[in-house]
C-alpha cells in the first residue's frame, strides 16, 4: 500500500489490513489506540494522579490546648458555662413552661356557652305565662321580675353544705307561731334541698311538732335514746321519725303525761350527737322557758338561732327580751347569727309601724324576715306547702335564702 506497512490483525485469517491503526502507527514515537469516546468525537478527561497518604502531625495533648477540641471552631462566640443542678449548691432546675398544644385551644372553642344558643327561660305566672301557654309555646316573652327573684331565692337556699349545721327556734313568749315556723322552714329546705332535714321538738313539756305532719309512727325521742346503741345506719333512725309530703321528717317529744323526766341537756346533746351523723340540717323547737336544762344544749350547739316574733307589741318585746337575755348570758355572737321571724303579719295591721319593728331588729340580728298572715296555717292542723298562698312561699322562700347565707360563715369549730 504505498509506502505505508500493513498490519495485520493477529486473529485475521486472511492477512486483511486491520483498519484499527492509522498511518502514523509506523512512526516510532506512535501513540496507543485512543479510547472509543474519542472516536466518536468526545473529549476524554484527563487521570488525575493519585496522591499517596500522608502521615498526619503528632496533636499535643488536650490539656495543655483546651480550646482545640474537636469540633473547636475559633470564629465561633465563646460557650456560656451552665449551671450544675443538683450538687448541693440550692440550684434547682427551670420548671418547663405549659405548651398551648391543639387540644386545649379545640377544648376551649367546644364549650356549652358557645355552641349551644340561648333560650328565654319560660315565665313560671302571670300574663307572661298566660301568653306563653295562649300562643302554643311559640311565643315566649322570658321570665318576669318575680320569677327571677324567685330562681334567685331558690339558688340561694341549695348552697353547698358541709356537715350538720343546727338551727334552734326560739321565744319567750307562746303563741306566737314558733312551731309553724319550725314546720314550715324545715319543709321549705326540704322540698328544695336534695339532702335530709329533721325537726326535734325540745319542749319539755308537750309539743306538737309531730301534729303538723301525717304521724307514721308512735316513736318518739325517748325511745331513741333508748336504742341509741343499736342504731348504726339510716333506715334504723327513720323508724323513730315522721316524713311529711315534702319530706321533712320530725322526731316528737314525749306526749305521755304520766312520763315526769324532763328533757335533759345531757339528752339533747346525745340526740343531736347521734342525728347529725345522718342529717344535713337538724331544726329544734324550743320551749318558751329559758332556764330549762335543755336550753343550754340548744344554744351551745346552735350554728345559727331564728327568733320568732308576732306583729303586736307585746310579741315584739318578748323577742326583744330573748335577744337581752342571750346578750347577757355570752351568746352574743350567736345573736348576731341570729335570724329574726315577724310571724303572721296582716295586709292592715293597726297603728304597729312594723317599718320600726323591723329596723329594730335588723340593727341586732343578721336579717328580718316578715311572714304574712295564711289561712292555711290559721288552722292549726298539718302544714301543706301546696296549700299555702303564694305571698306566703315567696316569704318563706326568703326566709330559708337569708338562714342559708349563714352555712358558710356560721359554722362552729368544735
Amino acid at each position: 500500500m504505498g509506502g505505508m506497512n500493513a498490519v495485520t490483525a493477529p486473529n485475521d485469517p486472511g492477512g486483511q489490513e486491520s483498519p484499527l491503526f492509522s498511518e502514523a502507527s509506523t512512526d516510532s514515537t506512535a501513540h496507543p489506540a485512543q479510547p472509543a469516546q474519542q472516536q466518536l468525537g468526545v473529549q476524554a478527561q484527563p487521570m488525575q494522579p493519585v496522591q499517596p497518604p500522608q502521615a498526619q502531625p503528632a496533636q499535643p495533648p488536650a490539656a495543655q490546648y483546651p480550646a482545640q477540641q474537636p469540633g473547636y471552631d475559633p470564629n465561633l462566640p465563646p460557650l456560656t458555662p451552665q449551671p450544675q443542678y443538683g450538687h448541693g449548691n440550692g440550684a434547682q432546675p427551670p420548671l418547663p413552661q405549659p405548651q398551648r398544644g391543639r387540644q386545649q385551644a379545640v377544648g376551649t372553642d367546644l364549650t356549652g356557652a358557645q355552641l349551644v344558643r340561648r333560650v328565654k327561660r319560660a315565665p313560671q305566672s302571670g300574663w307572661r305565662k298566660a301568653l306563653y301557654l295562649g300562643t302554643g309555646k311559640l311565643v315566649n316573652p322570658g321570665e318576669g321580675p318575680a320569677d327571677r327573684r324567685r330562681r334567685e331565692l331558690i339558688a340561694r337556699v341549695n348552697q353547698p353544705l358541709r356537715g350538720c349545721y343546727k338551727i334552734g327556734l326560739l321565744s319567750l313568749k307562746g303563741g306566737v307561731g314558733k312551731t309553724t315556723t319550725t314546720t314550715t322552714l324545715g319543709s321549705t329546705f326540704a322540698s328544695l334541698r336534695g339532702d335530709r332535714v329533721i325537726a326535734v321538738d325540745a319542749n319539755p313539756d308537750r309539743g306538737t311538732l309531730s301534729q303538723k305532719i301525717p304521724i307514721e309512727t308512735t316513736a318518739t325521742v325517748r325511745h331513741l335514746l333508748r336504742d341509741a346503741d343499736r342504731i348504726t345506719r339510716y333506715s334504723d333512725v327513720r323508724a323513730y321519725t315522721s316524713q311529711g309530703s315534702s319530706r321533712l321528717e320530725i322526731l316528737a317529744s314525749e306526749q305521755d303525761p304520766a312520763v315526769s323526766e324532763a328533757f335533759s341537756e345531757h339528752d339533747y346533746r346525745r340526740t343531736v350527737d347521734l342525728l347529725e351523723h345522718f342529717y344535713n340540717i337538724v331544726l329544734t323547737d324550743c320551749g318558751t322557758g329559758l332556764m330549762h336544762s335543755a336550753m343550754k344544749g340548744v344554744l351551745d350547739l346552735a350554728d345559727s338561732l331564728v327568733i320568732v316574733s308576732s306583729g303586736s307589741v307585746d310579741g315584739a318585746r318578748s323577742a326583744s327580751a330573748t335577744l337581752d337575755w342571750l346578750d347577757a348570758h355570752g351568746y352574743g355572737e350567736l345573736v348576731k347569727r341570729s335570724v329574726t321571724v315577724i310571724n303572721s303579719v296582716r295586709p292592715k295591721s293597726g297603728s304597729v309601724d312594723l317599718d320600726k319593728l323591723t329596723a329594730h331588729f335588723a340593727a341586732r340580728t343578721r336579717g328580718v324576715v316578715r311572714i304574712p298572715f295564711d289561712p292555711h296555717l290559721e288552722e292549726g292542723a298539718e302544714i301543706d306547702l301546696d296549700r299555702l298562698e303564694k305571698a306566703t312561699r315567696t316569704a318563706l322562700l326568703e326566709l330559708a335564702a337569708t338562714v342559708a347565707d349563714g352555712f358558710a360563715s356560721d359554722r362552729i369549730v368544735r
